[in-house]
Formats: structure tokens, sequence, C-alpha cells
């Protein structure tokens, strides 16, 4: 084995330069299109400008020409993102680091520190993404990366590339067992290992606490999944799948918030007009605290609160995904008892904004006192005049109520959402936004719901004296079809909606249900392998009170059973390898010599040891030399067949000294 001085001076070959480079360029690839692109660009110039280097024989640059270049690829940064720390731009510095470290690379020795920084980079990818597709092309950089460490270990001649790949094969293969080991027995602790920076959740998305003219279209561009949902209960019909998210009460003339919020703190009061629905939710991250249950949700989860508005909020930005079980009752009354401070909270409109909405409630107040009349004459104009469901609305003025009522005419439900409560507030009304989902999609490969971003949706309710809160989605008056068919069912062909969330194709909605099944089977059972899994593991197992001494003694005893059969598997090839008939049969040629008192040296090869005997025994010599050459021939050389073999045993047995 060589030293470590021996791998500071031997260098760096062509061959296992451009291994290198390409292993390093596989690792970093995902990082390209999060990085600025002149990071990219300069990342691929100084790789190449390597490879130039390399073919041609020609000196690695200055330290100096370094140094500058590091200079100015820093103040790059920090200019195009205010920072050197953080997630993405300790990832950008790192991969410039990287990219310039292979100019100083000309040693075996620098080699291996940079394949140690590129399973470095491996991490730096889960940082991004968890999903299966990326922890199969993280796992074939590893075995290029493990298959180019073990190519640097070789002096000429060199065994070849697939050598490479099937001794780093096998050592993933034999690496796996223990890290299953470790997946599932080394104690869990809730929440990551640690705490990343915090925009390492800029890039996620989903439902806000704010909603104005075409917020809600903007998510509904996207089929990423927002939530899966598992029922236990028959899943209700699809006009009641209302997923309810943030409550908006307040209005400043254009867009609804839903702060500050009002939380129960003690029973929770409602009426239940039918049986309950139980599910388990799977929400996926989106940094912020909002949890999604059907309307109306009454189990809290034990990291959540609830406001008196039924939103569920969890106690901490959700940076990961959660699960969590629920019961709802689709059927229910709710706030017959509403407190007549909240109630005038839910009349308040700014002065000065959408007066034609304003002046357009008040006569309608005139002309019906019955609440029930008044809102269904709101609902009939959307119905029988000329209002349309777009996912493309004309852009709308400093009074967008009054320009989407009694201009353009065309939106999304924020805007008949936003509307209708605006109308019913000024005619008297108390009213308030509902923002979340509607619907969903069931996986008959996983028997759960999927509901996408594509699903989002607003809604309204408003409070009747003797019914408390109703709610009222006035969506469903200018189209039925969202309601009861989904989105994709709503919006014309030509429209915007993602082509995953129309739902054609047969064979395209197979290959995506398969691939969602898996992914989410993916999330249950790896990425959400937390201490609450573990320990429904070890009680199936038969640990009922599992500590984490336990989990020491169960890690030491597989761990070394798992070493035990690994080297007992490598002893078994070991002595295969004693067993070779060409090796036995050339071990007895030498022990008939050694009897005789001409013994072969363990560092003496069968050449030498031929040409040795044949200055001390000439007689002995055309003897000794068949069996060489035919021992050579076997185990050094092209087999020339089993014959030879047979040749190689009858010369053997017939040999006398």
């Amino acid at each position: 084995m060589r030293t470590r001085s021996t791998m500071q001076t031997v260098a760096l070959s062509l061959r296992n330069t451009l291994w290198l480079l390409a292993a390093l360029a596989m690792v970093a690839a995902p990082h390209v299109e999060r990085l600025p692109w002149w990071v990219s660009a300069l990342a691929a110039m100084l790789l190449l400008w390597r490879i130039h280097l390399g073919r041609s024989r020609l000196p690695l640059p200055r330290k100096w020409l370094l140094l500058i270049i590091v200079a100015g690829a820093a103040a790059g940064i920090y200019l195009h993102y205010r920072t050197l720390f953080g997630r993405d731009a300790g990832v950008t510095l790192l991969i410039v680091m990287l990219a310039l470290k292979t100019l100083e690379t000309n040693s075996q020795r620098d080699g291996i520190l940079l394949i140690f920084l590129g399973y470095f980079i491996v991490i730096t990818n889960f940082l991004y993404s968890q999903t299966i597709s990326t922890a199969l092309y993280m796992l074939l950089c590893v075995w290029v990366i493990t298959a180019t460490m073990i190519g640097l270990h070789y002096t000429r001649p060199h065994p070849g590339y697939r050598h490479q790949l099937r001794s780093a094969a096998l050592l993933l293969a034999q690496s796996a067992p223990l890290m299953l080991v470790l997946f599932l027995f080394f104690p869990r602790v809730q929440g990551p290992l640690w705490g990343l920076p915090q925009d390492a959740f800029s890039g996620v998305s989903g439902m806000s606490e704010t909603m104005s003219p075409g917020s809600i279209i903007n998510l509904s561009l996207s089929d990423a999944v927002a939530f899966r949902v598992e029922f236990k209960s028959p899943v209700p019909a699809q006009r009641n799948l209302y997923w309810r998210g943030p409550v908006m009460w307040n209005f400043n003339g254009r867009t609804w918030t839903a702060r500050p919020y009002l939380y129960y703190f003690g029973e929770l009061r409602f009426d239940a007009d039918n049986p309950a629905v139980d599910y388990s939710v799977t929400l996926e991250p989106h940094n912020d605290r909002w949890l999604f249950a059907l309307d109306l949700p009454v189990t809290i989860p034990p990291t959540a609160v609830i406001t008196r508005d039924f939103h569920l909020r969890s106690r901490e930005p959700l940076t990961s995904r959660i699960r969590y079980d629920m019961k709802s009752y689709p059927g229910y009354r709710l706030g017959l008892d509403e407190t007549p401070d909240m109630r005038q909270r839910a009349l308040q409109l700014p002065p000065d904004t959408n007066p034609r909405a304003a002046e357009f409630g008040r006569r309608l107040r005139e002309k019906f006192a019955d609440d029930r009349a008044l809102m269904g004459e709101v609902l009939a104009m959307f119905r029988n005049e000329k209002f349309f469901y777009t996912l493309d609305p004309p852009p709308l003025g400093e009074h967008p109520v009054d320009d989407f009522l009694f201009k353009t005419r065309s939106g999304f439900c924020e805007h008949y959402a936003s509307s209708f409560a605006v109308l019913m507030r000024a005619a008297g009304i108390p009213a308030r936004v509902v923002t979340g989902y509607l619907g969903g999609e069931i996986n008959p490969l996983g028997n759960y719901m999927i509901v996408r971003q594509a699903d989002a949706h607003a809604w309204t309710e408003v409070w009747l004296a003797g019914e408390g809160w109703v709610r009222v989605d006035p969506t469903a008056a200018v189209s039925p079809l969202r309601i009861e068919s989904g989105a994709a069912a709503a919006v014309p062909q030509t429209g915007p909606l993602p082509m995953f969330a129309r739902g054609g194709y047969a064979w395209l909605k197979q290959m995506r249900f398969s691939w969602d099944s898996l992914a989410n089977s993916w999330n249950q059972w790896v990425l959400g392998y937390n201490p609450e899994r573990q320990r429904t593991l070890l009680l199936r197992a038969g640990f009922d009170d599992a500590t984490w001494r336990t989990l020491a003694v169960i890690l030491i005893i597989a761990t070394g059973f798992i070493t035990l059969v690994l080297a007992l598997l490598m002893l078994r090839k070991m002595g295969r390898t004693e067993r070779d008939p060409v090796r036995l049969a050339y071990l007895r040629f030498c022990a008939k010599l050694g009897r005789k008192g001409l013994p072969r040296s363990p560092a003496e090869g069968p050449q030498d040891y031929a040409l040795r005997l044949a200055r001390l025994r000439p007689d002995l010599a055309a003897g000794i030399a068949a069996i060489t050459q035919l021992y050579v021939a076997l185990r050094y050389g092209s087999d020339a067949g089993s014959g030879t073999m047979q040749s190689l045993e009858r010369q053997v047995r017939k040999f006398k000294a």
C-alpha cells in the first residue's frame, strides 16, 4: 500500500484526470439550474481549461492567478446574493471553489481530496430535493466517484474502466446492509440533524395568507402536489371536498389578509348534521404554519392550534413533510352565537375604494330585506349574465372589484369570492373569504387522494341570523363544472392549465399514478421515517421499551453480524482461490522439488525458479521448463483449454526429481 508521501509525489495521469473531472461534473450538474448563469459558465470554462492543460502536458496556472479568480468570483456571488452564507450562496461558492481546485490538482493525493469534496457535493443536492429521482441520480454519482477513487490507487498497467465500475458496485453492495441497519435502528431525532439556513426553503410554493386578483391563478398553473389524503371513512362527494385553509377577514380594497388570529382555548363549539369523516393528511412543506383539513375540522393535531374561524395552524413553520390524523364534519352549523365584535369586523370596507360595488350593495339592501333573497340575486347575476370563468382574466385597475363586476366580468375563483364578499358587506351581511383547495384525484394504485396546487380555490362564508356562518361558493353559479368535476372540466382546452391537471391521455395518467404511488411510499417510509415510525417498528420486533441504549445494542449486534458474514464470504472466496486446480498442481510440483532440497522462495516467480533449478539440476531442466511453461500459460496467459490442464497434471504426476 502506498504511503502518504508517495501519493503526494505520484503525478495524476490524464486518464485519472478525465475520470475525476467527469465525476465532479456529474455531481455538480443538478446545481446548474440554480446557479447564476455566469457561475455555470465560469465552472465549465475552468474544467475545460484543466482538460486542455492535461492533454497538452502544460504546467498548472500560478497561485496568484487563481487567487484573482477567487476574489472576483466571491465578489460576484456576494453582489448576486448579498451574502456569502446560506444555502444558495454557500453552494454557489462551493461549486466555484471545486472548479478552481481542479487547476491546482496535480498529484494523486490532490485527486483523493477532490473525491471527498465530490461526496460532500452529493449531500448538498439533497438540500434542494429529496425525491426518488434525486436519490437514484446521486447513487449513480456515488458509484462513479467511488470508481474514480479506485482508479486513482492503480499504477500502470491500469485494469480498465469495467474493473473500476465493477469494484465500486461491489463496495456499494457490501455497504448496503450496513446502511439499512443504520437507517432502521440509529436513534432518530425529531427534525433535521442540523439547522438549515433561512433561504433553504425559499423555493417552496403554496397557499398564502393574502389573496389578491391573480394570486390563486398562479397556484392553479402548477401541478405540484399540495398534500395527499388517506380516507378511513367513505370518500365524500366531489362537491363536498372543500379543504379549509387561511380565512381572510381584512380587506384594503384589493387584497384580503388573514391576520390577526384569534385562537380557541376551550371546547370547539359547532353542530354536526351528518357522520364524521376520518382521514390522514400528508402535507408537503410550504415554510409557513397553516394546515389544511376537510371543512369542518374538529380534530387538532398535537403540534397545531385552531383559530376561532376553524383554521388549523402549526406551532412551527412547516419546513418538512408532516402527517396528521383528522376528523371532519362535511355538514355543520358554525357560529350561531358569533359575537357582535366579530360580526362587525366582517362588515368593514375601506372608504373610497370600489365605489360602484359599494353603491350596488346598498341598492340591493334597499330592494331585499331578506338576506337569502339578496344573496340569491347576486348569484343569479353571476349565473345568468355574461360572466366568464377563466385562468387568463384581463388586468384590473385601481378599483379591482368595480372593474370586475361592471367591465371585464372575466375571472377566476378569487375574483368571484372577493366581489361577492364585498357586495355582502356593502349590503350589511357579515362575510369573509376562505382559501384552500377544492376537490382531489383518487390514485387507485395507492387508494389515496392527491390534491394539487391546481386545485387551489377560494369561497366565501356569510353570517345569517339563526344559521351562523354559511358557506357560499359564487364560483358554482358561474361554473358548476368547477365544483362537480374540477378545474380541468371548467377551463377550456386552450386554457393554460397544466397538462397533468387536465387528466387526458389514459396511458399518461396511469404512468403519473404509478410514479406518484411510488413517490408516496418513498415519502411515508423513507423521508417520513421519524421517531414514531421507528418506535412502531421496534414494537413489532418485540422491543416494548426501546431506549437509546437498546438501539445501541441492536446496532452493535447487527453491524457485528453483518461484518462477520461479509468476512466469511471473503474468506470463502479466498478459499476457492486456493483450490484453483492449476495452482494446486504447481504446488505439488514445487513440493516434490522441496523434498529434494530445492525449495521455492516465497518471493520467487515461476520462471525465475525454473532458471535457478536449471542451473542447479541440468538433468531436470527439460521437465521443469515444460511444467513451468504450461503453468504460466494457464495461470497468467490465455487458457489453452482443458487438454492443457490435463497435460499439466500428467507431467506433474510423472515428474521425479
